[in-house]
């Protein structure tokens, strides 16, 4: 049998003003060059599933880092800390766009890094990492899994999110996977078809799958919404996607 193996460890990273955030970061054993993937965990939090996924990709033959945006908030339980951001109105798109740069440019730095990079988020991390591969044009491949509010109406415009992210479709620089519930309603299949709109409107390269009998969330195995047969799909389109464009 071939040996396998992986580090994964708590480290801590510069994030947005270069303020030390914590982060959690997966790799295979060995010299590499390994791709690199930054995971945007969701509104939920920085929590184990982030940590099973960031852990799956190392398993692929990635690098992955998942950073903690809610490290500013202080310690307790992920579901504790979240419900703490939601109070306050989530994370600003500047601070998130910072941290996010930060986790890119760890991953940059290493030794054992192949020089691509991908940004992976679910959720509201989905919104962002779409967002982030908007505002830079570092980042190779971009995973939105139903990214909710990339739509924004106009008065779902708060302080901290104070732009919806389609209106930057047209600075979209690498290619985009997205995955969609049809029977969710954040994004609702109509958002969906809007964003997709907007995707060809300015000719970007991006593919876009959508489930029937899934909602929101349907990869989450430790939540009602879980789909096995559209997650399993959904993971070998998202692995299928990396390989393309990171890994190929």
């Amino acid at each position: 049998m071939a040996y396998e193996g992986m580090i994964a460890e708590t480290i801590s990273i510069n994030g947005d003003n270069s303020e030390p955030i914590s982060a959690y970061v997966a790799r295979p054993l060995g010299p590499g060059p390994f791709p690199g993937m930054v995971l945007i965990h969701h509104l939920p939090g920085w929590d184990e599933w982030y940590r099973e996924a960031t852990r799956r990709f190392a398993h692929h033959g990635y690098a992955a880092i998942s950073h903690n945006l809610y490290h500013r908030l202080g310690e307790g339980s992920a579901d504790d800390v979240a419900a703490k951001a939601r109070a306050e109105g989530g994370v600003a798109d500047s601070q998130m766009i910072g941290d996010t740069a930060g986790a890119e440019a760890w991953l940059r730095a290493q030794p054992w890094h192949n020089g691509k990079a991908g940004v992976f988020g679910t959720c509201s991390g989905g919104r962002q990492a779409f967002l982030y591969a908007c505002k830079t044009d570092s980042i190779d491949a971009v995973v939105d899994l139903w990214g909710g509010r990339v739509v924004q109406g106009p008065d779902d415009r708060p302080e901290k999110q104070p732009v919806a992210p389609i209106e930057f479709t047209k600075d979209l620089s690498c290619p985009l996977l997205g995955l969609f519930g049809n029977e969710d309603r954040a994004p609702s299949p109509e958002e969906v078809d809007q964003h997709e709109e907007e995707l060809k409107k300015h000719g970007k390269d991006y593919e876009f799958h959508r489930y029937d009998d899934a909602a929101h969330g349907f990869f989450y195995y430790d939540r009602p919404m879980y789909r096995i047969e559209q997650a399993l799909d959904g993971w070998q389109k998202v692995f299928a996607f990396l390989e393309k464009h990171l890994a190929g």
